[in-house]
């Protein structure tokens, strides 16, 4: 039967109708998978792009954790201050891995990946200062590294913050970018926990030996020529001395320095006083006591006594000498 001219119009309106919706279900489809396509690859970039730089900072605790193993195990060999500067270089690699991981926690990754990374990292750095410092301590090297930061056992918490790290370091293998991060190794930590400090404390190198010695004594006005041990001097009215002392150890060392002038004849007075310090690792310390009233013809005993630690090797720490003043 043939169709109305309205029932063709309303055939064709349908079809029209279908042709847009159809038209429009694919320009949808279209757009969603673009977008999806572009989440994906936003992803992937991310993820990649977190990879390279958290395989550089592993890689970076590694290699420290290495370091350390060594110094741990043969350290034995190397004198003081050899491996007190090979203690401090570690240490300061610390902080740029606190900077550099914290750069890490953003943007936001799957399963949170980047927040574990910052905080075992941030862990690491706690408990290696702490490592690091103890082992300082039971040396008794001159050490200023470290914020404080108190760990109870630091060496057990590195190998457990490894461990940690090491059950989670696979969040992204399934993810856009498929990236694998390096594990962590904690040589150094299962070392020190096995042997502690046993080694290095009775190596004989690495043992502290403190000394101490008096340097040089300057007397102003210049002493005229004499026998050796005798200070003669022209008539001044007052003279001043300079005493220089040594530390031979490789610490910290508190020093006093006692400068006693005792008359022998009745031309002049007596005169003492005593000066402290801290001297630093194999430094020297120039100690100016105050000027001591003389008079001419006046004859003195001038003692410098030194206290603090044992006299170091070809020096000493006590100076008598006999003070001659010229008559006028």
């Amino acid at each position: 039967m043939a169709r109305t001219r309205a029932q063709r119009r309303r055939h064709t309106l349908l079809i029209t109708l279908a042709l847009v919706v159809t038209f429009g279900f694919l320009v949808f489809g279209r757009d969603v998978s673009r977008s999806a396509h572009n989440a994906t690859s936003t992803r992937r970039s991310e993820n990649k792009s977190f990879g390279a730089l958290a395989n550089t900072l592993l890689t970076s605790e590694n290699s420290f954790d290495g370091r350390l193993y060594r110094l741990l195990s043969q350290g034995g060999t190397l004198r003081r201050y050899v491996f007190e500067a090979r203690l401090d270089q570690l240490a300061e690699q610390l902080p740029g891995w606190q900077v550099a991981a914290d750069q890490l926690a953003r943007p936001a990754l799957a399963h949170h990946i980047n927040d574990t990374l910052n905080d075992v990292t941030q862990q690491c750095v706690n408990d290696y200062e702490a490592l690091l410092g103890n082992i300082a301590s039971a040396l008794k090297l001159p050490w200023a590294q470290g914020t404080g930061v108190v760990v109870a056992n630091p060496a057990a918490s590195l190998v457990a913050t490894s461990k940690q790290w090491n059950s989670e370091r696979s969040a992204l293998v399934k993810e856009p970018g498929r990236v694998h991060l390096n594990k962590t190794t904690s040589l150094a930590a299962t070392y020190f926990v096995a042997n502690g400090m046993s080694a290095l404390a009775h190596a004989p190198s690495l043992t502290l030996v403190r000394a101490i010695g008096i340097g040089a004594l300057r007397v102003r006005p210049a002493p005229l020529p004499a026998a050796s041990g005798v200070l003669l001097l022209p008539p001044v009215t007052s003279v001043k001395l300079g005493v220089s002392i040594v530390n031979e150890g490789y610490d910290y060392q508190p020093v006093k320095i006692t400068i006693r002038v005792t008359p022998l004849n009745s031309r002049g007075a007596a005169f003492v006083q005593s000066m402290t310090t801290v001297l630093g690792p194999l430094q020297a310390y120039a100690f100016v006591p105050n000027s001591f009233r003389t008079k001419a013809s006046e004859q003195a005993r001038v003692q410098l006594i030194l206290t603090g630690a044992p006299a170091a090797a070809g020096m000493v720490t006590q100076e008598t000498y006999r003070l001659e003043m010229s008559p006028s």
